[in-house]
């Protein structure tokens, strides 16, 4: 499943994501790439970002980055 589409406040496993060599070096620099957990915080209303928990991290990703982010629920 897409991380978009995904419930908050579960943990999920990152499979995968596609894109550029820019989504994937912005990625790594927040620290979230394959076989790492990630947990939804909350969704930004009105098609703003996701907030994120990476390493007990919160960080916000755009609705684009988050969509072509696979996940399987842990």
């Amino acid at each position: 499943m897409k991380l978009l589409d995904a419930p908050k406040n579960v943990l999920y496993k990152i499979i995968n994501y596609t894109g550029g060599r820019g989504i994937d070096a912005k990625l790594r620099q927040l620290g979230i790439y394959p076989g790492r957990t990630i947990k939804i915080i909350r969704y930004a209303p009105l098609g703003g970002p996701v907030m994120v928990e990476v390493d007990g991290r919160a960080v916000a990703i755009g609705r684009g980055i988050a969509a072509k982010i696979q996940v399987e629920k842990i």
